[in-house]
């Protein structure tokens, strides 16, 4: 009994350097990313000769609290050449009347579109920023979210850099606002655990695939957004412009991300049902075109997030209590240190990132516990009718082929 009691621990113990070692290198590069990469508001602003007209392309569903916001911090540009196409994706609120009222406002500046329901085959934003695209009139494009505010420079910031690098897509990292006590629990942890998929140093990198657009914020050339198929090329996705930027970049398309906290402030989820949402709308696409591949990442994620609080009650009481094996010791001590590495992940994600206080990170078991779970289940209802339930719409996942990111 002694024996067996021995193996599952020193099994325990070897799954617990696992988890410490990959936090360390997650830890780890989670500081060069912040210290490495390009930071938009560090570009030199240098005279542009030619300002090509920037098509800002504005969808929005439901966003009666926060459009207004999003089209006076656009209007407010100090960039010389641009239009606004705001495109009401079959709002049930307020939505499409306050588009209508700064099109009448700002005749010509803002182009109000009302495409109507999405087709069969299309996911609703494709579909909408599809629209905005056929009724765009500039060299450039700038897709951007209706809860997203951006700093009055942004524009010329963005259009410089990609004129002046000879870019073909930029695309910034927002600082993400979390309005309410379970995103501030939750994101600190999912952007650690996330940052080195999507890390500007991964995506910047010619040798990865890895290529990715931030919704709140990118510019890509009109020759290069229809070179890839435009929306169309991506209109059954539901992380549509993470499937975009992985286009441009599979096609060897100059793209670049940047961090772009100072100038960009985006809402990631609005309540805990957009987050737990939100959660399996990343894993169930990438579920129904790799079951074995996610499966196995879920599970990984489980024991990254979860399982050292889950297991330090055990290895706690051995500690204290139980015989005093040197694996005993061992197992307790790394499960302490793994769990102060995810809480101080976690500060520097909620202080440096989010703009947060700190004691969010204490609730960090809840926060492994909401991503754990919400990850499987995603995959336990993948094939389900209506699996994905967002911006009040469901959509069945086996409907569509999804293109994995990166």
């Amino acid at each position: 009994m002694e024996l067996a009691i021995l193996i599952v621990d020193t099994i325990l113990t070897a799954i617990m350097f696992a988890i410490f070692g990959t936090w360390i290198y997650l830890l780890t590069y989670l500081v060069k990313s912040y210290e490495r990469s390009p930071r938009l508001k560090c570009f030199d602003k240098a005279p542009i000769s030619k300002f090509p007209k920037v098509s800002v392309i504005l969808p929005a569903r439901n966003e009666e609290i926060y459009i207004a916001r999003c089209l006076d911090s656009l209007l407010d540009q100090d960039y010389p050449n641009f239009e606004i196409i705001a495109i009401n994706d079959s709002s049930s609120d307020e939505t499409g009347d306050i588009i209508f009222r700064y099109s009448k406002k700002y005749n010509k500046l803002v182009v109000a579109v009302d495409p109507g329901p999405n087709p069969d085959g299309w996911v609703g934003k494709s579909w909408a920023c599809y629209q905005g695209y056929r009724k765009a009139t500039g060299d450039l494009f700038l897709f951007t979210d209706a809860d997203t505010q951006h700093s009055p420079s942004l524009m010329s910031l963005g259009v410089g850099h990609l004129l002046q690098q000879n870019l073909d897509a930029i695309t910034a990292i927002p600082k993400l606002h979390c309005i309410e006590t379970w995103t501030k629990i939750t994101l600190p942890m999912l952007s650690t655990f996330l940052h080195t998929r999507f890390s500007a140093l991964r995506v910047n990198d010619p040798k990865t695939k890895i290529g990715y657009f931030f919704g709140s914020f990118f510019i890509i050339s009109r020759s290069v957004y229809e070179r890839v198929g435009t929306h169309e090329g991506v209109k059954q996705e539901l992380v549509e412009d993470g499937a975009l930027g992985g286009k441009v970049k599979d096609a060897k398309f100059r793209l670049k991300m940047v961090r772009g906290e100072e100038n960009i402030t985006a809402i990631w989820a609005r309540d805990l049902n957009s987050l737990w949402h939100g959660l399996r709308r990343l894993m169930i696409p990438l579920y129904s075109q790799h079951k074995t591949k996610t499966s196995l990442m879920i599970i990984a994620v489980f024991f990254l997030l979860f399982e050292p609080f889950i297991l330090l009650p055990y290895s706690s009481l051995l500690l204290f209590f139980g015989d005093r094996h040197l694996i005993i010791y061992i197992l307790g001590y790394v499960n302490i240190l793994t769990i102060l590495l995810i809480v101080l992940s976690n500060v520097i994600h909620s202080k440096l990132s989010l703009n947060q206080s700190s004691i969010y990170a204490l609730a960090s078991p809840l926060a492994g516990a909401i991503i754990s779970f919400a990850f499987i289940s995603s995959i336990i209802d993948a094939k389900k009718i209506g699996a994905v339930t967002w911006r009040n719409r469901q959509y069945t996942i086996n409907e569509h082929q999804q293109h994995p990111l990166g």
